[in-house]
């Protein structure tokens, strides 16, 4: 059995996401922090991005999706948001432990704290199953209004939540697209019409 002070030691996960290879420190008390997540693996899998994205990642944990779209946009720009402290901290620890200056997380409840005058190009989640109708409703209106005309919205729920993401996309966006659907987790996109 570990002692408390090893147990109190970062963990450290080495994964390739989206072709690009990434380390992570992580800790206990944030999502998922021995291994990448299933839902997280496959939603990188299949999300295409350009090169100059503007990005947001909401619930961003210790950076896997953000950090990954940052390796693979080199002349974008993402931002991630996590309601936790931690998993913030943890997010800038690994920006900086991959060299990914261009990637920053700070502390959001939803787009509560990210700046008005952002547009994104992708904005990316891997929505928790108890996140709640009232706060996916803000955040899907919140999303729509800071998304570029063009810009896509692409989130991976447990497939429990399918249906439900598919009638909200639709009645906030007028469109969606199922991407991909595992065993466990479905990639839901939309696109903001210009």
């Amino acid at each position: 059995m570990a002692t408390i002070e090893q147990l109190k030691q970062d963990l450290h996960i080495e994964a390739k996401l989206m072709d690009k290879p990434l380390k992570f420190a992580t800790t206990w008390g944030i999502f998922s922090p021995r291994e990448i997540d299933s839902g997280t693996d496959l939603l990188l899998r299949y999300l295409e991005i350009k090169e100059d994205e503007v990005a947001l990642d909401i619930g961003c944990g210790y950076g896997p999706i953000g950090l990954a779209i940052a390796a693979s946009a080199p002349q974008g720009e993402v931002h991630m948001v996590d309601k936790d402290f931690v998993a913030v901290e943890y997010a800038n620890k690994n920006a900086e432990l991959n060299h990914l200056s261009h990637a920053k997380a700070y502390l959001s409840n939803g787009l509560s704290n990210v700046p008005k005058d952002l547009e994104f190009t992708t904005v990316i989640s891997n929505i928790p199953a108890k996140v709640g109708k009232e706060m996916l409703s803000i955040m899907l209106h919140d999303i729509h209004q800071q998304l570029a005309p063009g810009g896509q919205l692409v989130v991976v729920t447990i497939n429990g939540l399918r249906d439900y993401m598919k009638r909200n996309f639709k009645e906030v966006f007028g469109n969606y697209q199922k991407v991909k659907q595992g065993k466990d987790y479905t990639i839901s996109r939309c696109v903001k019409e210009s």
